[in-house]
């Protein structure tokens, strides 16, 4: 029998991580956001700003997309939570870009599985922490580079987002976002 057909039995050590906090997380992330951010390149001093619309769609268990993404991990339980996200994106400036997509996320234990990272196509595993009910920290690696991530509730309304990548220990870019939910 496949593994997204048969009963997730995790272990009680897994069990005892915040699920309902995780899950409420998610919930409240729920809904359209209008995101702006701005990225700094360390070195250079470039600085991109992007405007963006947001959807996030909080997965339960068994949903679709988490179990394709279970199967895409080669995962042999069913991942627990998560949320779908989809974006457009409009680059500011000379050069400027429109870039649209869409990544899934699902929980684990204390990973947070994704079908593509910040900065590949490719699936990566983040490890990360419920710092307090509002506040997600991830934390992942791949392509020579580590990616700290922190997303903040902040009231019904707005959510801040920072993402710092460094490369051989040295930060070289800088993501902050500011959100407000517009549904």
């Amino acid at each position: 029998m496949p593994a997204h057909h048969q009963e997730s039995r995790m272990p009680d050590r897994l069990l005892t991580a915040p699920l309902a906090a995780v899950e409420d997380y998610f919930q409240r992330s729920h809904g359209q956001w209008h995101s702006q951010r701005r990225y700094y390149t360390l070195k250079s001093g470039d600085v991109q700003e992007v405007i963006s619309t947001i959807g996030v769609t909080a997965l339960t268990q068994g949903d679709r997309d988490l179990l394709d993404l279970a199967a895409l991990h080669q995962l042999d339980v069913d991942l627990l939570c998560g949320a779908c996200v989809t974006w457009q994106s409009e680059y500011q400036g000379p050069e400027g870009k429109t870039q649209e997509g869409r990544t899934v996320f699902g929980v684990l234990g204390d990973r947070l599985y994704r079908d593509s990272g910040f900065a590949t196509r490719k699936p990566v595993i983040a490890r990360f922490q419920l710092n307090n009910p509002d506040t997600l920290t991830l934390r992942s690696e791949y392509g020579g580079s580590s990616f700290e991530e922190e997303c903040r509730l902040i009231g019904q309304h707005y959510r801040t987002r920072q993402t710092i990548i460094s490369r051989a220990g040295e930060e070289i870019m800088i993501g902050q976002y500011l959100e407000q939910r517009l549904a």
